[in-house]
């Protein structure tokens, strides 16, 4: 078996048996839970000092602490939003809960079990939220394990829900009535030139959906539609939605497709890239422009397949020189990490330090990420390659690659690239 964490991080060695190799898994999940605490630790460390730093160089009280969220979510490789919710959740850990920190530090709780509990007590005082960090995760008398450790996700939820709404019922209530002012619908990448669709939606209007979508599977089903239930359900929603199958018609829709000539006329496969989703095959583009009224905005390319440099002398992107940022971006926010769209077309190197108003020295940055980059201390130039180089109040530097649009493989020159450079059209021109 292992002796140190060097030796456990090794890896088991040839020949260990069943039994030793579940204990290596149990093992590593253990030093996994203990890293994340001790991140944890070292993330409220970091907001500590930077907002001491802040406040002896004059920062306004209300901008203490800016970006360190974003600090963290570049030293964990995650999404600023992600780096938000990981430093509120340490802060919680150590001021609030401490026998859950406790028994993440002693490799028995990882961060999302953590998180659950956090979520749960969010709307209570903070002597309500001890008592369920105690009641949960204190351990017991001589040496009892906590109630919290044997629970599964599901199980850990509604326990803390439960001992919530016994402690502060009405905290709970006017949570929930809350919480509809964040009803909305999202829209994400899946594989296959597919998309998850997802809505939030308070519980009686969820139900109801699901409700009709689950009949018209069940009508479908009993006059022997082929299609499974999923299937139908799917299509209803669709049919509903955009109307389709009411009016008959095919529905009238606005995207961004940048793609070669060659490869629309089907003489090239050079991928496509689809704002909102990213590559997707030629041939599926090809697919979707006959199959909906679809029109492409503007294809900004050049005969060598790079997207038309445009610029500008005042400070402010006009909108056409911030629609080319936000499509050569592909619509996502260009921090390293960061998958929220695009909100604001920033000046990497500060519009008031000198920096030009023009493609290289423009992207596409999400509210948080834009904010962020404005604390004391941080630094960005462009490459010459169209990569950003961001430098952190700490000297850590992190750079992000040049978009795919950057340079692409010449196409051939058409006439049917000429017409998609210079005129709005639908799949009838395209044909």
């Amino acid at each position: 078996m292992y002796e140190t964490i060097d030796h456990l991080l090794a890896g088991p060695p040839p020949g260990a048996s069943e039994s030793e190799l579940v204990d290596w898994i149990a093992g590593l999940e253990a030093v996994k839970c203990t890293a994340e605490a001790v991140q944890a630790q070292a993330a409220v460390r970091l907001d500590e000092a930077v907002r001491a730093r802040q406040a002896d160089a004059g920062v306004p009280a209300r901008r203490l602490g800016e970006g360190v969220a974003s600090q963290v979510a570049l030293a964990r490789r995650v999404s600023p939003e992600k780096g938000a919710k990981l430093l509120g959740l340490a802060k919680i850990l150590i001021g609030e809960m401490p026998h859950t920190f406790a028994l993440m530090k002693a490799g028995l709780f990882s961060q999302w079990q953590a998180t659950i509990l956090a979520r749960e007590t969010a709307c209570l005082t903070l002597d309500d939220r001890r008592v369920i960090d105690q009641e949960l995760c204190a351990i017991g008398p001589g040496g009892d394990p906590a109630r919290a450790v044997s629970m599964g996700l599901r199980q850990l939820e509604n326990a803390a829900k439960k001992l919530a709404i016994t402690l502060d019922q009405a905290s709970v209530v006017a949570r929930a009535a809350n919480a509809e002012k964040d009803r909305r619908v999202t829209l994400r990448p899946a594989p296959d030139t597919m998309t998850w669709l997802g809505a939030l939606l308070p519980v009686k209007d969820g139900v109801a959906v699901f409700a009709a979508l689950d009949q018209a599977a069940k009508t479908a089903a009993a006059a022997g539609d082929a299609r499974t239930r999923g299937q139908v359900m799917a299509d209803t929603l669709v049919d509903r939605i955009t109307g389709r199958s009411t009016t008959g018609t095919k529905p009238r829709i606005e995207v961004k497709i940048v793609m070669t000539a060659d490869s629309l006329a089907n003489t090239n496969d050079q991928p496509a890239m689809v704002e909102g989703y990213g590559p997707a095959p030629a041939a599926w583009a090809r697919e979707a422009l006959a199959d909906a009224e679809i029109f492409v905005r503007r294809l900004f390319t050049d005969p060598a397949g790079q997207l038309v440099a445009m610029e500008s002398r005042s400070r402010k992107a006009p909108d056409g020189l911030a629609e080319f940022i936000t499509t050569r971006d592909g619509g996502i926010c260009r921090t390293n990490g960061c998958d929220a769209p695009v909100r604001n077309i920033d000046h990497v190197e500060r519009y008031a330090d000198g920096g030009a108003t023009s493609v290289e020295n423009l992207q596409g940055l999400c509210e948080r990420c834009n904010q962020a980059k404005e604390a004391l201390g941080w630094r960005a130039r462009p490459g010459p390659d169209g990569s950003i180089i961001t430098i952190t109040p700490t000297g850590h530097i992190y750079t992000n690659p040049p978009p795919d649009t950057w340079a692409q493989p010449p196409p051939t020159w058409s006439r049917a690239e000429f017409i998609l450079r210079n005129v709005l059209l639908d799949h009838d021109l395209a044909a």
